[in-house]
């Protein structure tokens, strides 16, 4: 297992963490997942306040305690922006209470994702005091913000410089976040990726055709390399839910070099795959399409479109799709069945893309039944 410091936290981090949205069975296969992830090296435990009995169960296993010293294990959990310090402060104080801890090594604000939440937590007296006073008092270590919010929020919310690390969405098939990860850098704060494994592309089921673009490696493989060897990035989500699935991720924790030749070459085959299948149908991603004024999200509608169409990620792209009109801020945007073929988004698309058109044809692939965040 490789480390890496978490910005100026200055925390040493594995290169992996264990995130515990999805080890929920029962509390004793909490406990076993979290043992095999601290005899694999990982020193970083990740929750949340809305992780369903997420920390329950975490507190459950560091009372009874692990292998691994409480100075050596970083844990961190999540809350909620709030318009109030009162709501925050009693917030904190019960996952501190649940826990079973003295103090909380990272605190994140989580969901970090409208400008109303920006507004919350830049307050005077809104949530960050309460946040301050736990900083103040030791019970928490240090303060940073999770985040699936638009590129443009999350810019904003790094230039607050109210927070010390960033937990954000970003991937070899998702790369738009990357100018908020050359910022959080620039600003020495920790960057931890989201789910690369899930979000990234449900990359643990991939289709046979991104199976055999990626040969010799498997797609997941891939994604994590592209991650690791990027050394601004300090530690990537593992969510399992069972000990068995730490094994196939953490084959590569030790494989942060850079990009290997033969690596470069099989992401330009990919590049080139997209290229020669979508043709003149390719969204490059720019963004310059939005607003819509039904509010779909255009782009990540037809980022979706791409990967179905170029790589058959249709499992991937109907599961992600599912989400629109039912995940509320974390997946904001209407689905493509609802446009109106107003042709506002035309003229401003530089590829001169049929979006109207693009957006039925993605509907038509991708809908499916309703889906919703796992916590939602």
């Amino acid at each position: 297992m490789q480390y890496r410091r978490f910005g100026k936290t200055n925390l040493q981090l594995s290169v992996f963490s264990l995130g515990t949205m999805r080890y929920l069975a029962n509390a004793e296969n909490a406990k076993n997942t979290i043992e095999k992830a601290l005899s694999l090296g990982i020193n970083h435990l990740e929750t949340a306040r809305g992780y369903g009995k997420s920390e329950e169960y975490l507190g459950q296993a560091l009372k009874n305690g692990f292998s691994v010293p409480r100075t050596q294990l970083h844990i961190t959990t999540k809350i909620p922006p709030t318009p109030d310090a009162d709501t925050m402060r009693q917030w904190i104080n019960e996952s501190i209470k649940t826990l079973n801890l003295d103090y909380i090594d990272c605190l994140g604000i989580h969901g970090l994702n409208t400008q109303q939440h920006l507004e919350w937590v830049q307050t005077k007296n809104g949530c960050m005091q309460a946040v301050q006073e736990a900083v103040n008092d030791g019970r928490v270590r240090h303060v940073g913000f999770s985040t699936h919010a638009p590129l443009d929020i999350i810019l904003a919310a790094i230039n607050t410089d109210l927070f010390e690390f960033i937990n954000l969405h970003y991937y070899y098939f998702f790369q738009r976040n990357a100018p908020a990860i050359q910022l959080a850098a620039e600003k020495d704060m920790g960057i931890f990726i989201i789910s690369p494994a899930d979000k990234g592309g449900r990359l643990y089921t991939p289709s046979q055709t991104l199976k055999e673009l990626t040969q010799p490696f498997t797609p997941l493989e891939l994604n994590y390399r592209f991650l690791l060897s990027d050394h601004r990035i300090t530690t990537l989500s593992v969510g399992a839910a069972t000990p068995e699935e730490l094994i196939e991720p953490l084959q590569v924790a030790d494989s942060s070099d850079h990009l290997t030749e033969e690596e470069v070459t099989i992401f330009q085959s990919l590049e080139n795959q997209q290229k020669s299948i979508l043709k003149t149908d390719k969204c490059s991603q720019c963004y310059a399409c939005l607003p819509c004024p039904e509010n779909i999200n255009i782009p990540e509608v037809l980022r979706l479109r791409n990967l179905a169409v170029a790589y058959n990620m249709t499992d991937y792209g109907k599961y992600r799709y599912a989400m629109f009109e039912n995940a509320g801020h974390w997946f904001p945007g209407m689905k493509g069945n609802r446009c109106t073929e107003c042709g506002d988004c035309l003229p401003r698309c530089p590829e001169n893309l049929d979006i109207p058109v693009l957006l039925a044809d993605t509907h038509d692939r991708l809908n499916g039944k309703t889906g919703r965040r796992l916590w939602g």
